[in-house]
Protein backbone atom coordinates (compact mmCIF):
# COMPACT_ATOMS: atom_id res chain seq x y z
CA UNK A 1 0.00 0.00 0.00
CA UNK A 2 3.01 2.78 0.36
CA UNK A 3 4.20 2.49 -2.27
CA UNK A 4 1.00 2.96 -4.48
CA UNK A 5 0.32 5.79 -2.09
CA UNK A 6 4.00 6.98 -3.46
CA UNK A 7 3.47 6.20 -6.74
CA UNK A 8 0.18 8.00 -6.69
CA UNK A 9 2.32 10.91 -5.08
CA UNK A 10 5.26 11.06 -7.45
CA UNK A 11 2.36 10.55 -10.96
CA UNK A 12 0.38 13.87 -9.94
CA UNK A 13 3.39 15.78 -7.95
CA UNK A 14 7.18 16.82 -8.41
CA UNK A 15 8.00 16.05 -4.82
CA UNK A 16 10.48 13.91 -4.56
CA UNK A 17 9.60 10.17 -3.82
CA UNK A 18 11.79 7.39 -2.71
CA UNK A 19 13.29 4.54 -5.26
CA UNK A 20 9.97 2.83 -5.88
CA UNK A 21 11.00 -0.69 -7.44
CA UNK A 22 9.79 -2.62 -10.30
CA UNK A 23 6.54 -0.67 -11.21
CA UNK A 24 3.78 -3.33 -13.09
CA UNK A 25 1.02 -1.89 -15.24
CA UNK A 26 -1.48 -2.70 -13.25
CA UNK A 27 0.05 -0.78 -10.04
CA UNK A 28 -0.45 2.32 -11.98
CA UNK A 29 -4.56 1.66 -12.08
CA UNK A 30 -4.32 0.93 -8.26
CA UNK A 31 -2.28 4.38 -7.84
CA UNK A 32 -4.89 6.07 -9.32
CA UNK A 33 -7.72 5.57 -6.55
CA UNK A 34 -4.63 7.67 -4.45
CA UNK A 35 -5.09 10.57 -7.50
CA UNK A 36 -7.80 12.50 -4.81
CA UNK A 37 -5.85 12.06 -1.58
CA UNK A 38 -2.64 13.18 -3.58
CA UNK A 39 -4.89 16.00 -4.61
CA UNK A 40 -5.77 16.52 -0.63
CA UNK A 41 -2.37 16.41 -0.13
CA UNK A 42 -1.51 19.89 -2.62
CA UNK A 43 -4.98 21.40 -0.57
CA UNK A 44 -3.30 21.49 2.25
CA UNK A 45 -0.08 22.72 1.19
CA UNK A 46 -2.34 25.52 -0.36
CA UNK A 47 -4.32 25.87 2.59
CA UNK A 48 -1.80 26.39 5.38
CA UNK A 49 0.00 28.81 4.24
CA UNK A 50 -3.27 30.74 2.94
CA UNK A 51 -4.20 30.69 6.73
CA UNK A 52 -0.97 31.34 8.11
CA UNK A 53 -0.64 34.36 5.67
CA UNK A 54 -3.99 35.91 6.19
CA UNK A 55 -2.69 39.37 7.35
CA UNK A 56 -1.32 39.40 3.89
CA UNK A 57 -3.23 41.04 0.95
CA UNK A 58 -5.36 38.66 -0.88
CA UNK A 59 -4.19 39.89 -4.39
CA UNK A 60 -0.98 39.05 -3.35
CA UNK A 61 -1.55 35.60 -1.68
CA UNK A 62 -3.70 34.65 -4.51
CA UNK A 63 -0.93 35.10 -7.01
CA UNK A 64 1.86 33.11 -4.78
CA UNK A 65 -0.95 30.49 -4.34
CA UNK A 66 -1.39 30.37 -8.08
CA UNK A 67 2.41 29.73 -8.25
CA UNK A 68 2.74 27.31 -5.36
CA UNK A 69 0.13 25.05 -7.31
CA UNK A 70 1.91 24.98 -10.30
CA UNK A 71 5.75 24.69 -8.31
CA UNK A 72 3.97 21.51 -6.59
CA UNK A 73 2.97 19.62 -9.56
CA UNK A 74 5.59 21.06 -11.86
CA UNK A 75 3.44 21.87 -14.82
CA UNK A 76 2.05 18.00 -15.10
CA UNK A 77 -1.11 18.83 -15.84
CA UNK A 78 -0.66 22.33 -17.43
CA UNK A 79 1.19 21.03 -20.35
CA UNK A 80 -1.55 18.08 -20.77
CA UNK A 81 -3.63 21.54 -21.53
CA UNK A 82 -1.21 22.85 -23.84
CA UNK A 83 -0.99 19.19 -25.55
CA UNK A 84 -4.46 18.96 -25.72
CA UNK A 85 -5.07 22.47 -26.85
CA UNK A 86 -2.81 22.37 -29.55
CA UNK A 87 -4.22 19.06 -30.76
CA UNK A 88 -8.13 20.45 -30.60
CA UNK A 89 -7.03 23.58 -32.48
CA UNK A 90 -4.32 22.86 -34.85
CA UNK A 91 -5.95 19.26 -35.89
CA UNK A 92 -9.52 20.43 -36.61
CA UNK A 93 -11.20 18.14 -39.31
CA UNK A 94 -8.10 15.69 -39.06
CA UNK A 95 -7.72 13.01 -36.53
CA UNK A 96 -3.96 11.98 -37.80
CA UNK A 97 -3.18 15.54 -37.26
CA UNK A 98 -4.22 16.02 -33.85
CA UNK A 99 -2.69 13.10 -32.92
CA UNK A 100 0.28 14.26 -34.24
CA UNK A 101 0.18 16.91 -32.55
CA UNK A 102 -0.35 15.92 -29.13
CA UNK A 103 2.74 14.06 -29.20
CA UNK A 104 4.80 17.17 -29.83
CA UNK A 105 6.85 18.51 -26.98
CA UNK A 106 6.41 22.01 -28.07
CA UNK A 107 3.34 24.17 -27.08
CA UNK A 108 2.26 26.19 -29.82
CA UNK A 109 0.37 29.48 -29.80
CA UNK A 110 -3.25 27.52 -28.57
CA UNK A 111 -1.92 26.05 -26.07
CA UNK A 112 -0.02 28.76 -24.39
CA UNK A 113 -3.21 30.87 -24.62
CA UNK A 114 -4.81 27.83 -23.03
CA UNK A 115 -2.55 27.64 -20.02
CA UNK A 116 -1.97 31.50 -19.56
CA UNK A 117 -6.02 31.85 -19.23
CA UNK A 118 -6.69 28.83 -16.98
CA UNK A 119 -3.98 30.31 -14.49
CA UNK A 120 -5.72 33.76 -15.00
CA UNK A 121 -9.02 32.32 -14.38
CA UNK A 122 -7.62 30.43 -11.10
CA UNK A 123 -5.90 33.36 -9.48
CA UNK A 124 -8.79 35.68 -10.17
CA UNK A 125 -11.42 33.03 -8.65
CA UNK A 126 -8.54 32.91 -5.60
CA UNK A 127 -9.04 35.87 -5.13
CA UNK A 128 -12.54 36.41 -4.38
CA UNK A 129 -12.31 33.36 -2.30
CA UNK A 130 -9.22 34.28 0.07
CA UNK A 131 -11.02 37.50 0.10
CA UNK A 132 -14.30 35.98 1.71
CA UNK A 133 -12.28 32.91 3.59
CA UNK A 134 -13.90 30.41 1.57
CA UNK A 135 -10.38 28.47 2.43
CA UNK A 136 -13.04 24.75 2.44
CA UNK A 137 -13.39 25.14 -1.17
CA UNK A 138 -9.42 26.04 -2.13
CA UNK A 139 -8.68 22.54 -0.11
CA UNK A 140 -11.10 20.43 -2.28
CA UNK A 141 -10.47 21.76 -5.46
CA UNK A 142 -7.34 19.53 -6.31
CA UNK A 143 -9.29 16.61 -5.13
CA UNK A 144 -12.31 16.98 -7.11
CA UNK A 145 -9.97 17.74 -10.41
CA UNK A 146 -8.21 14.59 -9.61
CA UNK A 147 -11.52 12.75 -9.48
CA UNK A 148 -12.32 13.90 -12.42
CA UNK A 149 -9.21 11.61 -14.27
CA UNK A 150 -10.72 8.68 -12.54
CA UNK A 151 -14.27 10.62 -13.73
CA UNK A 152 -12.70 10.40 -17.52
CA UNK A 153 -11.32 6.97 -17.68
CA UNK A 154 -14.34 4.68 -16.51
CA UNK A 155 -16.60 6.68 -19.03
CA UNK A 156 -14.14 7.36 -22.01
CA UNK A 157 -12.04 5.18 -24.28
CA UNK A 158 -7.96 5.17 -24.84
CA UNK A 159 -6.92 5.50 -27.93
CA UNK A 160 -3.55 4.01 -27.34
CA UNK A 161 -3.24 0.42 -26.53
CA UNK A 162 0.04 1.40 -24.52
CA UNK A 163 1.38 3.64 -22.05
CA UNK A 164 -0.06 4.87 -18.84
CA UNK A 165 -3.54 5.87 -19.45
CA UNK A 166 -4.10 2.41 -21.38
CA UNK A 167 -2.40 0.74 -17.57
CA UNK A 168 -5.19 2.59 -15.54
CA UNK A 169 -8.04 1.73 -18.13
CA UNK A 170 -7.31 -1.73 -18.16
CA UNK A 171 -7.09 -2.14 -14.87
CA UNK A 172 -8.89 0.21 -12.66
CA UNK A 173 -10.88 -1.25 -10.18
CA UNK A 174 -14.13 0.37 -11.30
CA UNK A 175 -16.27 -0.36 -8.21
CA UNK A 176 -14.15 0.79 -5.61
CA UNK A 177 -13.61 3.89 -8.42
CA UNK A 178 -17.65 4.08 -8.11
CA UNK A 179 -17.37 4.86 -4.52
CA UNK A 180 -14.93 7.09 -4.62
CA UNK A 181 -17.00 9.00 -6.97
CA UNK A 182 -19.58 8.61 -4.84
CA UNK A 183 -17.93 10.74 -1.66
CA UNK A 184 -16.25 12.94 -3.90
CA UNK A 185 -19.58 13.75 -5.25
CA UNK A 186 -20.91 14.00 -1.75
CA UNK A 187 -18.06 16.38 -0.67
CA UNK A 188 -18.70 18.91 -3.51
CA UNK A 189 -22.42 18.70 -2.54
CA UNK A 190 -21.89 19.80 0.49
CA UNK A 191 -19.20 22.58 -0.40
CA UNK A 192 -20.71 24.06 -3.16
CA UNK A 193 -23.47 22.51 -5.48
CA UNK A 194 -22.89 25.85 -7.47
CA UNK A 195 -18.84 25.10 -8.53
CA UNK A 196 -19.95 21.07 -8.62
CA UNK A 197 -22.94 21.91 -11.07
CA UNK A 198 -19.72 24.18 -13.29
CA UNK A 199 -17.51 21.55 -12.85
CA UNK A 200 -19.17 19.02 -14.36
CA UNK A 201 -20.35 20.61 -16.81
CA UNK A 202 -16.94 21.91 -18.06
CA UNK A 203 -16.26 18.37 -18.09
CA UNK A 204 -19.15 17.46 -20.56
CA UNK A 205 -17.74 19.98 -22.67
CA UNK A 206 -14.21 18.59 -22.07
CA UNK A 207 -14.99 15.12 -22.83
CA UNK A 208 -17.23 15.74 -25.93
CA UNK A 209 -14.04 17.66 -27.41
CA UNK A 210 -11.68 14.91 -26.63
CA UNK A 211 -14.13 12.40 -28.61
CA UNK A 212 -14.72 14.76 -31.36
CA UNK A 213 -11.62 15.17 -31.79
CA UNK A 214 -9.12 12.62 -30.81
CA UNK A 215 -11.88 9.31 -30.17
CA UNK A 216 -10.62 9.29 -26.94
CA UNK A 217 -8.36 10.03 -23.95
CA UNK A 218 -4.89 10.31 -23.11
CA UNK A 219 -2.71 10.89 -20.20
CA UNK A 220 -2.15 14.55 -21.42
CA UNK A 221 -6.38 14.81 -21.73
CA UNK A 222 -6.26 13.33 -18.41
CA UNK A 223 -3.88 15.97 -17.69
CA UNK A 224 -6.07 18.36 -19.21
CA UNK A 225 -9.19 17.23 -17.49
CA UNK A 226 -7.15 18.46 -13.99
CA UNK A 227 -6.50 21.41 -14.68
CA UNK A 228 -10.14 22.86 -16.30
CA UNK A 229 -11.67 20.87 -13.37
CA UNK A 230 -10.06 22.70 -11.06
CA UNK A 231 -10.45 25.98 -12.65
CA UNK A 232 -14.56 25.74 -13.74
CA UNK A 233 -14.90 24.20 -9.58
CA UNK A 234 -13.19 27.51 -8.37
CA UNK A 235 -15.30 29.45 -10.78
CA UNK A 236 -18.32 28.10 -9.85
CA UNK A 237 -18.35 28.60 -6.06
CA UNK A 238 -16.38 32.12 -6.67
CA UNK A 239 -19.48 32.80 -8.79
CA UNK A 240 -22.32 33.17 -6.12
CA UNK A 241 -19.43 34.37 -3.48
Amino acid sequence: MPKILLLAMSLMTRIPMPELGNIQPADFARASLFFPLAGLFIGLCLVLPALALTAMSPLLLAAVLTVLWAAITGGLHLKGVGSSSDAWIGGIGDEEKAHRILNDAITGDAGTTAIVSILILKFAALTVLLEQGYFWSILFAPVFGRALILLLFMTTPCVRAEGLASAVSTYLPRDLVRLILAVCLLLAVIVSLNGLLLMLAGFWLLRRLILQRLQGCTIDTAGASVEFGEMFWLVGVALLV
